[in-house]
């Protein structure tokens, strides 16, 4: 019988030789990758994005005791006659006293000027026709210890005749509030950062730099409270006060 011969079947082809197949598995490679590292990424910059969104906002506040540069005295006094020209005698002979009070008390002729006048005419309840004319004068001065003298012996010109009328009082002022502003700033944003630091310190985090901060205004009061009113008049001592605002990251 004649030999039978077997055939081997053809090979199947490998698919790491077949070229389609090997694009796709690098096209899916690189697929896999830029998943991978996207991924890698955009967990980063969440990260990033979460320590960025950290911070507290806090205030600092700076308070400073000044002595006022300025005083100023708006005296108002009034005369009333019959007659206009008895009238106008009158507040002539209280304006002459005013001015020898303060000459008296070392002050320049021209701290004091004359600030208006007014008449009024009117009826008594006896029918009887009236003028009043009343008259405002005014002292400004740097003088500070000289204003003070001078309220303390405004008793002086009740004495010589002078009836001083409500609202006749000395008013101090502080005018250098721009040569100590940047100080004050720098003391209210140091006192934010120290508010800024205990709040890290209780939250286990560490205080950055500053992301935003507004300066509050600026108030100057009496030191000892308000002034105004009968028996209490104002002082040259005064308080300076601003409060910042200020946002600090956290690191």
């Amino acid at each position: 019988m004649p030999a039978s011969s077997h055939e081997s079947p053809p090979a199947k082809p490998s698919i790491w030789r077949d070229p389609v197949t090997l694009r796709w598995l690098a096209s899916a490679g690189v697929v896999s990758i830029g998943l991978i590292v996207g991924g890698f990424l955009l967990g980063d910059g969440l990260v990033r994005a979460k320590q960025a969104d950290r911070a507290v906002t806090v205030r600092g506040l700076a308070e400073r005791e000044v002595v006022a540069d300025l005083a100023t005295w708006t005296i108002s006094y009034s005369s009333t006659a019959t007659d206009l020209a008895s009238a106008q005698e009158g507040v002539d002979r209280d304006s002459a006293s005013i001015e020898a009070f303060f000459r008296d008390l070392g002050f320049p002729a021209d701290a004091l000027q004359p600030t208006g006048v007014n008449v009024n005419y009117f009826t008594d309840n006896n029918g009887v026709g009236r003028y009043t004319v009343r008259q405002r004068m005014s002292l400004r001065t740097t003088d500070i210890e000289r204003a003070q003298n001078a309220v303390k012996r405004q008793v002086e010109l009740v004495r010589r005749g002078v009836v001083l009328e409500e609202g006749s009082a000395m008013a101090y002022n502080f005018t250098e509030l721009d040569a100590i502003k940047p100080a004050m700033v720098a003391a209210a944003t140091k006192d934010a950062r120290a508010a800024a630091e205990q709040f890290a310190k209780d939250s286990g985090a560490d205080v950055g730099a500053i992301r935003h901060a507004t300066q509050g205004y600026f108030s100057i009061e009496a030191r000892d409270g308000e002034s105004g009113g009968w028996g209490v008049s104002d002082t040259p001592y005064k308080k300076v006060r601003v409060v910042t605002t200020v946002d600090f990251s956290l690191d």
